[in-house]
């Protein structure tokens, strides 16, 4: 296993490698103007926002996979929603009023999502449709990609871990992204301090240079799309989202990555899509709406009392009575 982490790590390293020397420039030449001065108070949060976000939550999350199946882990996954819910509650980030239709829509939204995608994980019974394709474009399995020794409480612990590191990282993303509005400059300091973090991790392991040696095979393609993709673009996008909506909206939609894993696996792996499938997609569907839909009531409400006007957008009155209780 320390091996297996070793190669993780290096991954890991590479592909934030890669993002910061593909986002530095953009960085440099669109927000000279607009960005702040890197205090030393900052640069300490923007570490802890790389350590929780990928060192802990990547490094962690393949090791639990070292010991559970990953279906098992792609299902705890779907707990960031609710952890971060919680966490933005307790720490007053996101107003509840659990009496109001608006709290109970977010309350009821938030556990629809996490049924609805342990339903689409689980439920394997009774086929609705054919794979799209009669061979896989990708033959992507093999043995090397077999997770070892099954210890279910160990695995479990670890992948929760990881998950709970991942809502902190939203959490703190949205306190850094107030002090340090520049999200392009953010995300190359993130990637920068992950890479440093991720080095140290796999010298703590190996310190073997020929292990350290990549080739030309589906395992470079892979860094170079998780790097481009994941660590750049979506890193970016998702902290623009989280300093414009908030944490509990950027997590809420972490569920719908099965839905996506699945159609380009029905594509890709020509697997086949199960009744539950569908059941779960709708009900992930109906919950992300009913957060969406008591998220955009408190903003509402929100413009109302600061505006101090009593009417919202489209002509509808609203007093203080509905303000409480909508």
């Amino acid at each position: 296993m320390p091996q297996s982490l070793f190669q993780k790590s290096c991954t890991i390293r590479t592909r934030h490698v890669l993002a910061m020397l593909l986002l530095a420039p953009f960085a440099y030449f669109i927000e000279r103007k607009q960005r702040p001065e890197l205090s030393i108070s900052v640069a300490a949060k923007i570490f802890l926002l790389a350590l929780f976000g990928t060192t802990i939550h990547l490094n962690v999350y393949y090791a639990g996979l070292s010991y559970i199946p990953p279906t098992v882990a792609c299902a705890l996954g779907n707990v960031v929603p609710s952890l971060t819910f919680v966490m933005a509650v307790l720490l007053r980030m996101e107003k509840l009023k659990i009496k109001s239709r608006r709290g109970k829509a977010k309350v009821f939204g938030t556990l629809i999502c996490v049924v609805g995608s342990l339903i689409f994980t689980f439920w394997k019974e009774g086929y609705l449709f054919k794979a799209f394709v009669d061979k896989p474009l990708i033959k992507a399995y093999n043995s090397e990609m077999k997770h070892g020794e099954e210890n279910w409480i160990k695995g479990s612990a670890l992948i929760l871990t990881s998950h709970t590191s991942w809502s902190s990282w939203l959490i703190l993303q949205a306190i850094v992204s107030k002090a340090y509005p520049a999200p392009l400059s953010l995300t190359t300091l993130i990637c920068f301090f992950a890479s440093l973090q991720s080095s140290f991790v796999a010298l703590f392991f190996s310190r073997d240079q020929a292990s350290w040696s990549l080739e030309w095979d589906l395992k470079l393609l892979t860094i170079i799309y998780s790097g481009v993709v994941v660590s750049a673009l979506v890193y970016y996008l998702q902290t623009w989202c989280i300093r414009h909506k908030g944490p509990v909206f950027a997590a809420m939609f972490s569920p719908l990555q099965v839905i996506i894993v699945a159609i380009f696996s029905a594509i890709a792996l020509a697997e086949r899509l199960h009744l539950g499938s569908l059941i779960g997609a709708f009900l992930i569907i109906v919950g992300l709406y009913c957060v969406l839909w008591g998220k955009n009531k408190d903003n509402a409400i929100a413009d109302l009392n600061q505006n101090g006007k009593g009417v919202l957008n489209g002509g509808i009155s609203v007093n203080g009575r509905y303000s409480d209780e909508a």
